[in-house]
């Protein structure tokens, strides 16, 4: 069973494709003409600020603790209570010492991740793993760092896929889940990956969104895949880089308990680069409508992958 529709639309300048997934009701527009905007600019790495809350000479006198009055420590990552929160539990993790660091290591990005795994396992709910890299994807402090939140119902997203889950299991008496990574690894879509597997998602929340599909669903199960989830995510980063992007938005969703239908899943979206004009690849559609208009197709950018040699 075919998991998403496709509707080709002609324009005057191409062609349009309407997309939807058949169990989440997840839609998106795809416009390949759109790119011809050239709404992106090149990047230069931002210069480091004495008043950043999150650089060495600050962090341990200006962010909270937690209750118990420590702050997390993994390797380089600090994570502590985020004072503005928009969860009932809202956490940050600094993933580097330097304001800005021209690659992330595998090991940076594992330690911040189980920084947060830590935090995250101290609040009964449905917690997600999140990253806004760089001004444009909404991030307010430029030195790099995750979020983590979790609340007693889960996300708009999440609650989606929990449906869909149920769902496809009382109408083909198989995993969704399953279905999805076997559809992916046959598919134009698919990039790298075994045990976690990466793929263009086939109706896109985002420009050139990256899914890695995690063989676990809560996140009491996630540190054995860390290493090898770390591993990837710099891969799709690196991605978004040779496309001209370094700016993108991460969230990694988890399940609460084992008796849900769900799979943990980390997807990425490239934005444009920080610009002068303040310019974004966000508009009405996206944020009051729920409908992403995307400029790529995931077929291409699986070609594209591929055709790089990796």
């Amino acid at each position: 069973m075919d998991l998403f529709t496709v509707t080709d639309v002609a324009t005057g300048r191409g062609t349009l494709q309407y997309r939807e997934e058949r169990f989440t009701g997840l839609r998106c527009r795809i416009s390949p003409e759109r790119v011809k905007r050239h709404i992106d600019h090149p990047f230069e790495l931002p210069q480091e600020t004495a008043d950043c809350p999150f650089c060495e000479q600050n962090i341990f006198s200006i962010t909270p603790k937690f209750p118990n009055g420590k702050r997390i420590m993994v390797g380089e990552s600090v994570t502590f209570p985020n004072m503005f929160p928009f969860a009932a539990w809202h956490t940050v993790t600094v993933i580097t010492r330097a304001h800005t660091v021209p690659e992330f290591s595998r090991q940076q990005i594992a330690d911040a991740l189980r920084g947060q795994v830590a935090s995250l396992l101290r609040f009964d709910g449905y917690p997600s793993i999140n990253w806004n890299y760089l001004p444009s994807s909404g991030a307010s402090i430029i030195h790099p760092h995750m979020q983590g939140i979790c609340d007693t119902r889960p996300s708009w997203l999440v609650e989606r896929y929990l449906s869909a889950g149920k769902e496809y299991r009382r109408k083909t008496e198989t995993s969704y889940w399953a279905t999805v990574r076997e559809q992916e690894r046959s598919s134009e879509r698919f990039l790298f990956g075994d045990e976690i597997l990466w793929s263009a998602h086939a109706v896109p929340v985002g420009e050139r969104e990256v899914r890695g599909l995690i063989p676990v669903a809560r996140l009491d199960e996630l540190e054995s895949y860390i290493d090898t989830l770390s591993e990837g995510i710099l891969r799709v980063i690196s991605l978004y880089k040779k496309l001209g992007t370094v700016a993108y938005n991460m969230a990694i969703y988890f399940a609460r308990k084992n008796d849900e239908e769900f799979s943990a899943f980390c997807s990425l979206i490239s934005r444009i680069n920080p610009n002068p004009l303040s310019t974004s690849d966000s508009a009405f559609m996206e944020r009051l409508h729920n409908e992403p208009i995307i400029m790529t197709l995931p077929e291409e950018l699986g070609r594209y992958y591929r055709s790089e040699g990796r």
